[in-house]
């Protein structure tokens, strides 16, 4: 399958939907959780223009792993608790940060970031990974998206 160039429209609700579908589109009979997540990032990606991170964090025993993600090389670990992903994952609910610089503790993947979201990855009742998505635009990511991903995600 090769990538099909796809302009999202500019509201909120026909954009997830139309997101859903493209995730949809790469994710069909795929199996592999890696391929699954690595065109996940790339959707994702290209369909938030205005992102300098985006990708998954894994649970990994008592810490976060760095999984598939389109941007600047990343941490690798992240521990419970701690930075954006870590308190996502501990507070179980997904986080919208307007300022990264405000939130204390915060882990710059890239020091351009100005605004993050971070959204659990659920299965069986546990958290198994989170997305996370950085911009360098303060205030990028509102309440709309981020009950938009959460519909997103429930598609990996």
């Amino acid at each position: 399958m090769s990538y099909i160039e796809v302009e999202y429209p500019v509201e909120k609700t026909a954009f997830y939907e139309m997101l859903a579908r493209q995730l949809e589109l790469y994710m069909g009979g795929e199996r592999n959780q890696t391929a699954r997540l690595a065109n996940a990032s790339a959707v994702l990606a290209q369909a938030f223009g205005d992102t300098n991170w985006v990708g998954f964090y894994l649970v990994d025993g008592d810490t976060l792993a760095v999984g598939p993600f389109q941007g600047k090389p990343a941490v690798s670990r992240i521990g419970y608790g701690k930075g954006v992903c870590g308190t996502a994952w501990a507070r179980r609910e997904s986080q919208v940060v307007e300022e990264v610089s405000c939130f204390p503790g915060h882990i710059a993947c890239d020091c351009a970031s100005r605004s993050e979201i971070v959204v659990p990855l659920w299965r069986d009742g546990e958290i198994w990974g989170v997305l996370d998505m950085d911009s360098a635009l303060p205030g990028r990511f509102t309440q709309d998206d981020r009950a938009g991903l959460e519909r997103v995600v429930r598609l990996l």
